[in-house]
């Protein structure tokens, strides 16, 4: 029975009360059908507008604001934004950098003298024996690239006493007939794993350059005998590392026999260490040999596994202000923008310290600081709130958006935020680690692929050994001419370095003057 007027209704309280007891349950059951798809329908609401939320923030996210590499920002890539802000320094070369020009060589390979035959005043002929008044000297540098062939001839001498015959003696490494100059070696290894050019580019490179074609297996082996006599080098970084006071560590994908790999990475300003794992985690950095006997303080992203090693930890501020920045641009939280001024402040505060070759700061500066720190993770807290516990029992943890995450962190590990405030040594960001290994992301372009696992173990290193020659201070191509004869660089003691001054030890190298592809030059 349906009533749809106010009549209708008292005729039936008045004649048929057991109908309108009937009408009640009815509407009854009907308003409760209605709440409970009302609450659905407003659970689903909120859950659509959290998805739709997400994927905004989603596609708000660039090199910039996250973790996303500069190449995925594709043609539209946001408008420039330094995290390092404006500085009242002028662009360009800053006072005291040394700078780079081409000088003059008091000792030329070749002299080449200009002497005019005519006067240029009466026109008469200038005898040769007539003394200068002055020289003037220009030089010009050319690059010249050619395989300079050493021949060695042993000869066989009799006796004329006993009639013995001795036989002359090559020099160390001269044991074929035909054979490659360490020179030659260093030049293709260094083109190799160094400039990562593919092998056939490489081979055209030689050939451009001298007229002669590299083979493809002549390129594997010298990766493979070169990466051989840097076990002793490998050995001594790696030692050389978990003596180290602080040292930046970081990962990244790489591909070896078509699968998905983990380069790991060990960096200071003057050593570099590269090793590959299948596992990107604690198996994989086991292996690598440096963080599970590491007594310093290791400068990490904050991925999980780092903290299961028994060391000082100290998180990288780079990744934390481009997390705040997109908090502060695409969820609109204020104390985002103020947090990322206080760790660029905190930052300066410590340069101009180092500067003033100061140890430390104000222990009033610091506490000023650190209650700053603190307010602002307050406001970050106030400003996302736990999510409302589930109706209904779940498995696992209560998901949390984004900015709660970072908040949480940064109140979680405040020591490690901070920990470059306490200790000059330890750097604000873990940029030396990132700069390390963004060059493996170019080879992986260019190769895809690593065919073997031995291949992979060879590359890495051979590219530790050329990083550690290069923050040396030291000519690369002489030293993979040394490590081919048998005699690598071996890094010698580090004391507490400067974070921002690498060491330079001194080169025992023979000094070189020729252009860098004049190593094409054969020796034996």
């Amino acid at each position: 029975m349906e009533l749809r007027t106010k009549e209708e209704i008292i005729i039936a309280c008045g004649t048929a009360p057991e109908q309108v007891a009937d009408l009640v349950l009815v509407l009854q059951a009907q308003v409760q059908t209605l709440q409970t798809d009302l609450a659905s329908a407003l659970h689903q609401v909120q859950a659509l507008t959290a998805r739709v939320q997400e994927l905004e923030r989603r596609l708000g996210l660039h090199s910039r604001n996250s973790g996303k590499p500069p190449s995925s920002d594709g043609y539209g890539k946001p408008a420039p934004k330094s995290l390092r802000g404006k500085s009242d320094r002028p662009s360009g070369g800053q006072p005291g950098h040394p700078g780079h020009r081409l000088e003059m060589r008091e000792n030329p390979d070749h002299t080449v003298v200009h002497r005019p035959s005519v006067c240029a005043g009466c026109g008469k002929h200038l005898p040769a024996e007539t003394r200068a008044q002055n020289m003037e000297r220009r030089q010009v540098f050319e690059l010249k690239a050619y395989f300079e062939v050493t021949e060695h001839q042993a000869e066989a001498v009799r006796c004329q006493c006993c009639g013995a015959v001795t036989r002359g003696v090559f020099p160390d490494g001269v044991t074929a007939p035909t054979q490659y100059g360490r020179g030659t070696k260093a030049f293709a290894a260094y083109c190799d794993v160094y400039q990562m050019l593919p092998s056939e580019r490489i081979r055209e490179l030689v050939h451009d350059l001298t007229g002669h074609w590299l083979s493809e297996g002549t390129l594997y082996n010298l990766r493979t005998e070169l990466a051989g006599a840097l076990e002793p080098f490998e050995a001594e970084a790696r030692a050389q590392l978990i003596a180290a006071p602080v040292v930046n560590y970081d990962e990244t994908g790489l591909r070896v026999e078509g699968k998905l790999h983990w380069l790991h990475s060990a960096s200071t300003s003057a050593l570099t260490a590269y090793t590959v794992h299948a596992k990107r985690g604690i198996e994989g950095m086991r292996a690598a040999g440096i963080l599970p006997t590491f007594g310093g303080v290791a400068v990490h992203d904050g991925w999980a596994p780092y903290w299961g090693f028994q060391c000082l930890h100290a998180l990288c501020n780079g990744h934390h202000q481009r997390e705040l920045r997109a908090v502060e641009e695409l969820d609109q939280q204020p104390w985002a923008a103020a947090m990322r001024d206080l760790l660029s402040t905190a930052n300066e505060a410590v340069d101009a310290a180092v500067s003033a070759d100061q140890e430390h700061l104000p222990s009033e500066l610091v506490v000023s600081l650190t209650a700053q720190y603190d307010a602002l993770i307050a406001q970050g807290l106030d400003a996302n709130p736990l999510p409302d516990p589930p109706s209904a029992p779940r498995r696992g943890r209560p998901k949390k958006s984004k900015a709660r995450n970072l908040v949480e962190r940064l109140q979680t590990h405040r020591e490690d935020v901070l920990r470059f405030l306490h200790d000059f040594r330890v750097p604000f960001t873990n940029n030396r680690a990132e700069q390390d290994i963004r060059m493996i992301k170019v080879q992986q372009k260019i190769s895809g692929t690593f065919r073997s696992d031995a291949a992979a173990h060879e590359f890495c290193r051979i590219r530790s050994y050329i990083s550690t020659v290069k923050k040396q201070g030291l000519p690369v191509l002489d030293w993979l001419r040394q490590a081919f004869q048998g005699h690598p660089f071996l890094p010698g003691a580090l004391a507490d370095e400067d974070p921002a001054t690498p060491s330079r030890p001194v080169s025992t190298a023979p000094q070189r003057h020729d252009p860098p592809v004049a190593a094409l030059v054969s020796s034996p």
